[in-house]
């Protein structure tokens, strides 16, 4: 219980910590949010009218606490781009898709690189763990954007799988949009399939070395139950950080594939955002991202009690 307060307590500051950061930092970039939504050509009085409007007349602190109190709302302001529209209502939109592109992605990494880690050690040094290995430093060394131009132009433009550029929003139609969203899906997990299952790898070899392992062989357990049972779980340790890292990547929005792709998601709104310098969603989408990954390395912090006892006694 003490354990779990304190990640809490821990989760809490670090979000408030975040919050702030990420308000001063854009509030201090040089530049006025109501000339830039009125344009160069508004008077005086109607930039100082909206200015007040807006609330950017009050001190730093002030709008840091009306902000604040917005957002745990749910409410982010509005957009300056988009003539007027709620952010929240915008990140609700490409949240879904991020969410939807960011769970496929993970089954597959899941689905695949577990086993193929899994066999990879206990068949080392033979050719399947060679062949495990080529592949790996393949698909490795090849850029996510790069591998999406490759399953654009082969399942796209000449099987005719998918029309690039014409994606659908999930509202419009979910089977179309999942359709779409596999070959975007395949080109963020074939990398990151690749580094789980050299972790995994090379962690289950690691622990098959240690002394524990010895015993249970003399006991008289069988190789299996020894791998699945044993070493796999204290394997997974190391391997569960980064698999939350991955995660918290996919979750935050894979920025270059969506491009490439023309998916319409977290990632891309944040480099509209940026490049139009619409601060009120940049900032949404930065404590947005901020948030999952806390949460994600909060929810591995519980995970690891179950998986390594000897952190509920710490």
């Amino acid at each position: 219980m003490k354990y779990m307060l304190k990640k809490i307590t821990t989760l809490i500051i670090t979000l408030l910590l975040v919050s702030v950061v990420t308000f001063v930092a854009f509030s201090v970039i040089p530049g006025d949010p109501a000339l830039a939504k009125l344009g160069t050509y508004a008077t005086p009085e109607r930039v100082e009218a909206l200015r007040e409007e807006m609330g950017l007349n009050k001190s730093l602190p002030e709008r840091y606490v009306d902000w604040l109190s917005g957002a745990v709302r749910g409410d982010f302001g509005e957009s300056y781009q988009y003539a007027g529209t709620p952010v929240s209502e915008l990140i609700n939109q490409r949240l879904q898709v991020t969410a939807i592109l960011a769970v496929m992605a993970f089954i597959i990494i899941l689905v695949i690189s577990i086993p193929m880690g899994i066999v990879s050690a206990r068949k080392e040094g033979t050719w399947i763990d060679v062949f495990i290995n080529l592949f790996t430093q393949v698909t490795m060394a090849i850029p996510a954007f790069f591998l999406g131009m490759i399953l654009t132009y082969f399942f796209g433009l000449t099987f005719k799988f998918f029309q690039p550029g014409k994606f659908v929003m999930p509202q419009e139609n979910l089977g179309s949009c999942i359709r779409y969203l596999i070959f975007p899906a395949i080109a963020i997990a074939i990398p990151k399939i690749a580094m789980v299952v050299k972790f995994l790898r090379n962690s289950v070899l690691s622990e098959v070395k240690k002394d524990y392992v010895r015993t249970a062989y003399s006991k008289g357990n069988r190789t299996k139950k020894v791998l699945y049972i044993h070493v796999f779980q204290n394997a997974l340790i190391p391997v569960i950080t980064f698999i939350a890292m991955v995660a918290a990547e996919i979750l935050a929005g894979s920025i270059v594939v969506e491009q490439v792709f023309s998916v319409t998601g977290m990632g891309r709104l944040l480099v509209t955002a940026i490049s139009n310098r619409d601060y009120p969603i940049v900032q949404a989408v930065v404590l947005y991202i901020t948030v999952i990954v806390i949460i994600i390395n909060f929810i591995v912090d519980i995970l690891y009690q179950f998986v390594d006892p000897r952190v509920r006694t710490e």
